[in-house]
């Protein structure tokens, strides 16, 4: 198979097997992306009189079929082709012809596919901040559904202060809310039109007109000076991913009380059968695998940004390759978080609390205690502080 870059020498294929690794395989997600941003340069070329009338159709059409098929599983990126950019291009020149080899004008594979990598990201966060606020009103939810059910606040690990239900849920609630926001926040990297700085230097002689595109694929603002677009290679995922890890945090706090409260010492909480497992030994147990593994994926999370932000650590300027290893962390992150924002709400709305079980500290009521005598007495907080705690003490508590 000719690639793009051949210029007739053969290829070793271990060479192959390497430089392509799973990049390959890992571009599927970003055939439509690669479409729709290879559309409008095509009709920006029209508009600057480099492609004509008649190819601009042909290349329309011919790419919004293939992308067709390709969502429809007619056919896959193979290893030899190296990469999505290549395969699309060499299925479109087999069947449009001549056409096909014109599209590349003005773009490199570089500018091409941190194009597609921008537009996937947009619609990966919006998904990620839709699953978030589900996992929120979910956990409004159980606020709700369980309202009067009182529960320690602990510090330390020690019963504290009295909290509830609602009050425990809401806290994460608001902090998965939070999160939220912060994704929403990786749009000021990922909304800069990178489509025209092609191999990071421009396209000097060529009339490109990057604002047309930018206009065209919706980014908010063209990614100037051309040299910035390969410097800013994994800034804006290194940003979701630290936004994705705090939300997988978060969750994994909130999974670490669920088991916790589940254990059969507290039983402050019972899940169904439908969100837990059985033992391959034990016949009486039933284990909360889906936040055991919640909790465990925080980690993940982390791994996956700490991966990103290591292999752009010290790398010289223009485009290296090493960023194409870029896309693993970046988009076992975006999954490992969709799959558990998809499952969480379901989960949450089975958690059932029992009150019975639930015991209060009788001493949990102690800093209560003495603000309500800093109130009626005027007396200086520390006071009624040694006060409370001597009463405490003389109770043997």
């Amino acid at each position: 198979m000719t690639r793009l870059w051949d210029k007739g020498a053969p290829l070793d294929e271990r060479v192959l097997s390497y430089t392509a690794g799973e990049d390959y395989a890992l571009d599927e997600r970003l055939v439509p992306y690669d479409v729709r941003a290879s559309i409008a340069h095509a009709e920006m070329l029209r508009d600057q009189k480099l492609l004509s009338d008649a190819d601009l159709e042909a290349i329309r059409a011919g790419l919004t079929a293939l992308a067709d098929e390709h969502a429809r599983g007619l056919w896959r990126i193979e290893l030899e082709d190296e990469d999505g950019q290549t395969a699309l291009e060499r299925r479109l020149s087999e069947r449009i012809g001549a056409a096909g080899g014109r599209v590349h004008l003005g773009r490199s594979r570089n500018d091409q596919v941190l194009t597609a990598l921008r537009l996937y990201l947009r619609d990966a966060v919006e998904q990620l901040v839709e699953g978030a606020l589900a996992v929120a009103e979910a956990l409004d939810r159980l606020g709700g559904r369980e309202r009067d059910t009182v529960l320690p606040g602990y510090t330390h690990m020690q019963q504290a202060m009295p909290s509830s239900v609602p009050l425990w849920a809401g806290g994460f609630a608001a902090e998965v809310r939070d999160d939220a926001q912060g994704l929403r926040q990786v749009g000021r990297r990922a909304g800069r039109n990178p489509l025209g700085s092609a191999a990071g230097y421009g396209t000097p002689g060529l009339p490109l007109d990057r604002e047309s595109t930018r206009r065209k694929l919706g980014f908010a603002a063209v990614q100037e000076p051309v040299t910035a677009a390969q410097l800013s290679r994994g800034k804006a995922e290194a940003e979701l991913l630290f936004q994705v890890a705090l939300l997988m945090q978060d969750l994994g706090r909130l999974a670490a009380d669920v088991l916790l409260f589940y254990t059969r010492e507290f039983g402050f909480l019972q899940l169904p059968e439908a969100f837990t497992t059985g033992s391959s030994i034990m016949p009486q147990k039933r284990n909360p695998d889906v936040f055991e593994l919640i909790r465990g994926r925080s980690a993940t999370a982390q791994a996956c940004l700490t991966e990103a932000l290591a292999i752009c650590a010290k790398l010289p300027s223009g485009y290296q390759r090493d960023l194409q290893l870029l896309k693993f962390p970046l988009f076992r992150s975006i999954d490992i978080a969709q799959q558990t924002l998809a499952l969480l709400p379901a989960a949450l709305d089975a958690v059932k609390f029992r009150p019975q079980r639930i015991e209060l500290d009788p001493a949990i009521h102690a800093a209560e205690d003495a603000y309500r005598l800093v109130v009626s007495e005027g007396i200086p907080f520390r006071e009624a502080y040694r006060r409370v705690a001597a009463k405490l003490k003389g109770e043997g508590q």
